[in-house]
Formats: structure tokens, sequence, C-alpha cells
């Protein structure tokens, strides 16, 4: 049975990490470089990096930030921000970084998401998705949430799967930040939708909510920011207490 796994999710803003809720109200988290070295002693199995302003900013990703927080981690790291090309991802992929993470520029051009996996293999390609509830229906969101698109989250999922997206980072932008769970519903839909992996992404704010999402879900992986960079969760003992519950994880 493959392991279901635990990923810190270090949103960059101004070289800091920063966190928010619904997507608002930042508030500086810490260093990245300390906090990814914390993450990878601690037990993390895979570690995201997101320069959540740079698509906005019509910028590139933070390079050196990359190589930096690269150099202090032996997990698998995924960065995103700022990719819309080939060039993109071979600079990222030589910083260090084992996954790239795409969003507003695929939604823009999604044969990119072809032309990518084709070059660097689906294993590399995590399509991200930040959605909102909207009169019943799951609408797509770009640039960081600022931009509603009339995409709908299981089509645009099901057609980013078929152009060769290796993994699936779903964001809940109702559920960000609020602590309040996951959301676990839409996230057995994806499961059920598609057969590649999802990443449960919005609203953990404590230890069972972990294991909700595995179960209820049926998330292959869970992310979370504010609960371990803040250490209201440790991520050994959450670990201890998916294994007391049945859930396979990497101990």
């Amino acid at each position: 049975m493959v392991s279901k796994r635990i990923i810190p999710c270090l949103d960059i803003k101004d070289g800091r990490t920063v966190k928010g809720v619904n997507f608002v109200g930042l508030q500086d988290a810490g260093d990245p470089v300390e906090l990814a070295d914390r993450y990878s002693r601690e037990g993390a199995d895979e570690l995201v990096f997101l320069d959540i302003t740079a698509t906005k900013e019509k910028r590139k990703t933070l390079l050196e930030l990359v190589e930096k927080v690269a150099r202090k981690v032996n997990i698998p790291f995924t960065v995103g921000g700022g990719i819309s090309s080939v060039e993109d991802v071979n600079l990222l992929l030589r910083a260090g970084a084992d996954k790239i993470s795409i969003n507003s520029s695929a939604v823009k051009n999604p044969e990119l998401i072809r032309q990518l996996a084709n070059k660097f293999g689906s294993q590399c390609i995590v399509l991200a998705a930040d959605a909102k509830l909207i009169n019943g229906k799951w609408k797509v969101f770009l640039v960081g949430g600022r931009v509603e698109t009339e995409l709908d989250l299981f089509d645009w999922v099901a057609q980013g799967v078929r152009l060769g997206a290796g993994e699936i980072l779903f964001t809940s932008m109702d559920h960000d930040g609020t602590k309040n769970g996951f959301a676990n519903e839409t996230l057995k839909q994806l499961s059920e939708l598609v057969n590649v992996p999802i990443i449960a992404s919005g609203g953990a704010g404590n230890i069972q909510h972990f294991c909700d999402t595995f179960k209820e879900g049926k998330a292959d992986a869970a992310l979370a920011a504010s609960v371990f960079h803040y250490k209201e969760i440790e991520i050994k003992e959450l670990k201890s207490t998916l294994d007391n519950q049945g859930i396979n994880v990497r101990l």
C-alpha cells in the first residue's frame, strides 16, 4: 500500500514565508530556509514552495531562494509560481526542485501541460487548482486566487490529467486558513474522477482533520502551512496518530 504523505507548504512573498486566511490577510511566518531545514529533519514526506505573487508581479520564481531551500532538504521538493515555459522548468530543476507546480499558466495555455509532461515526465508535473464554491459550482481561480474563471474544477482537473499532469494539488479557497478541516467531499469526488494522486490543501487545524481527509476525502497527501509553521501540530505526533488509526504513513 502506498503511504499517505504529509507536506508542509512554504507560501513565499518578498522572500519570506507568509500565511493568510482565504488567500488574504497575509502574515509573516518565518524564514523559508530555516523552516525547510526543520521540516526535512522532522519527518515531512515532501515540501512545497509556492512563490505566491510571481504571476501577479509578472516575474519568475525566486531561483536563488529555491537553491538555498534545496540545499537544506533531502525530501522531494515541489516549486511553483510564475512558471510558463520549458526553460523555466529547466532552471528550477537545475536549482534543486524535483517537481514543479503550474496553475495560471496552464489555464491560459493548457497545451503547456502536455509540453512539460512530454519533456520532463508526468511525475514531475503537479497541476495546482485553487477553487471556490460559487452558486453550487466549484470555480477555478487564477493569479493566487485573485482572478475568477468560468472553469469548472472537475472539468479542468480531468482535462489536466488527460494532458499529462501527474498529480493534482487542490486548494479549497473557502477552507484555506480557517482550520475547520479539508474539503473532503470534493476531494473524494476528485479522487474518484482521476487516476493520479490528489493532494488536499486548505483547512488543516488539528490532527483529526488529517485523519479525516485520508479516510473520508480519499486524499493521497495532505498539505498544510500555519499549523506546522507555528508548531501547533508536530509532524512526528501527527504521523504517530495516523499510524494508530490504521493510516499507512512513513514513520
